[in-house]
């Protein structure tokens, strides 16, 4: 009784201090507790992570220090809440409450997000709020609840990156979109950094028609505009004019085209009856110890092979000084650029998230499935890239001056 007859107290305090007198009134009040609530709460993170409580430096023990605060406005039940994310100086600060790009804290509209996240369609969202929760609505609404994380992918999209990249991965995923009353293919444009940290970081995904170096440069000079000053190695696979849109903006980075795709682009010119013993010789020259040892195992396969192959063994030779660049690092870094499989397997996590839909109606609808996945993808990026510290000591060698 004591408990209850308290929270009334409380409950009535508030009504006489925000002078509650219609419902209006009582949406006005929850926005500004829930404001005050967040607020508070962001302030106990960036507390907890820099080690001391604000004003209080005798608690201080670490170099980063608080660097005041970014305005956010985040859409809640009761009204738009106007929030003041605290900042650090190392921009190592990443709130938990909030999270960085997160502009909903509704309940039905994050329920409604987050199952569009996981692959839903429009049509699979309405039965399943209707078959568990009793609530009707229609798939434009849920289309238009969607629609409100547009801005959050904008910001994404047009957010600051780091200077310098160590490694960078260029691929493109192929999707069906209705454009003009027909469904054609686009590419889905996706790069992959591994920053000075060790950690992977989407640095952003683009639609296009069709891939094509051209606009592979024009994604190379967004990222420009965004800070990117300096790409150590870029992992790509083969295709026509990527080098060129490479060496386009960033002129001093090393390329590592796929062993991997390669292999494929070579075994498909090979007979089945051959397919054992050429892709057993192919495999002396990517697995080879040395640089030297892989051109003479190369010769060999010629000289083996050439005239019957020749399309097959052409492609090594044309393509010989960006295949082999990993031959002159060791193999901690040999084994991360050598192949684009870690953006490979990327893309078939957006597969598993996507392939509930055969089509898309809209580019924008597209971009918010391929948003949302890419959030969850991403929540399981929490650890570096292994022996990361001895990687980045040797690139610092191998590229002086530049890390």
């Amino acid at each position: 009784m004591k408990k209850i007859r308290k929270e009334n107290k409380l409950v009535k305090e508030l009504i006489d201090q925000y002078g509650v007198k219609t419902t209006d009134d009582i949406k006005d009040m929850l926005k500004d507790l829930l404001g005050e609530t967040i607020q508070t709460m962001l302030e106990g993170e960036i507390e907890e992570e820099l080690g001391y409580s604000k004003y209080n430096y005798d608690e201080k023990n670490t170099q980063n220090s608080r660097n005041g605060y970014s305005a956010k406005k985040v859409r809640s039940e009761y009204g738009e809440v106007e929030l003041n994310i605290p900042r650090d100086r190392n921009n190592e600060f990443k709130p938990q409450i909030i999270p960085k790009y997160q502009r909903e804290i509704t309940g039905l509209e994050g329920q409604i997000i987050a199952l569009y996240a996981k692959g839903m369609s429009n049509r699979d969202i309405e039965d399943h709020l209707k078959n568990i929760y009793g609530v009707e609505i229609s798939p434009t609404m849920i289309s238009k609840i969607t629609d409100k994380i547009l801005p959050e992918i904008k910001e994404w999209q047009t957010r600051q990156l780091e200077e310098v990249y160590p490694i960078v991965f260029m691929d493109a995923i192929h999707y069906s979109v209705r454009q003009d009353g027909i469904v054609i293919k686009k590419a889905v444009y996706i790069l992959i950094g591994i920053n000075l940290k060790g950690e992977k970081e989407v640095l952003g995904f683009w639609i296009g028609e069709n891939e094509s170096s051209k606009f592979w440069l024009n994604i190379l000079n967004e990222i420009g505009n965004r800070g990117v000053k300096d790409i150590l190695i870029v992992s790509v696979d083969n295709l026509k004019g990527f080098s060129e849109a490479i060496k386009g903006s960033y002129p001093n980075s090393e390329i590592q085209k796929c062993i991997v795709h390669q292999i494929r682009n070579s075994i498909k010119y090979v007979s089945s009856k051959d397919m054992k013993e050429f892709t057993k010789d192919l495999k002396t020259i990517y697995k080879a110890v040395t640089l030297e040892q892989a051109a003479n195992n190369l010769l060999h396969l010629e000289d083996k092979w050439g005239k019957k192959y020749k399309a097959a063994i052409k492609s090594w030779n044309d393509n010989w000084e960006e295949l082999t660049t990993y031959f002159k690092y060791p193999q901690e870094i040999r084994r991360i650029i050598y192949t684009t499989n870690s953006i490979e397997n990327f893309n078939r996590q957006l597969r598993k998230y996507t392939k509930t839909k055969s089509s898309y109606p809209t580019d924008d609808s597209l971009s918010k499935s391929i948003y949302l996945s890419i959030k969850e993808i991403t929540k399981k990026w929490t650890g570096k890239v292994q022996n990361w510290g001895q990687i980045v000591s040797q690139l610092s060698i191998y590229f002086d001056g530049r890390i």
